[in-house]
């Protein structure tokens, strides 16, 4: 900052406030009144809020764009689940009426399976998404 003319502000700080000071311009060797101007020219730039601003805006801009992938994605796999549903209750026979403890067994093992399908697919990373996204593009 520069050492030219100078006015004298008197002004009073909360003694945790005045600590944080103090310790700051210690651990930095500058005397407290540079660590002041220098927040306070900070604090008034005009380029500082600019900045921030636009770095809040690319932030949120990101964050947009990752919410809107997500919701396609989401939306795929929502038809994708429905357009399964449809398709396996048009082609699965209904349940005879004198075998519902073999069927039950028959769908829970099924099911156990599917779930360990899942899991291995999503260990090993592979995404229904990233396919759709290589044939989209």
């Amino acid at each position: 900052m520069s050492k030219g003319n100078r006015i004298k502000h008197t002004f009073r700080l909360p003694p945790d406030l005045s600590r944080q000071l103090a310790d700051y311009a210690g651990r930095k060797r500058v005397s407290q009144a540079s660590v002041v101007e220098a927040a306070v020219a900070s604090f008034l730039s005009p380029d500082g809020s600019e900045q921030m601003e636009a770095a809040f805006s690319r932030r949120l801009d990101r964050i947009s764009r990752q919410l809107d992938k997500l919701d396609y994605h989401v939306e795929v796999g929502n038809e994708a689940i429905a357009l399964f549903v449809r398709f396996w209750l048009g082609v699965t026979p209904s349940m005879p009426d004198d075998e519902p403890d073999s069927a039950k067994a028959a769908g829970e093992q099924r099911f156990g399976n599917f779930v360990e399908a899942l899991a291995r697919r999503v260990e090993q990373g592979q995404r229904l998404s990233s396919f759709v996204d290589d044939k989209v593009r």
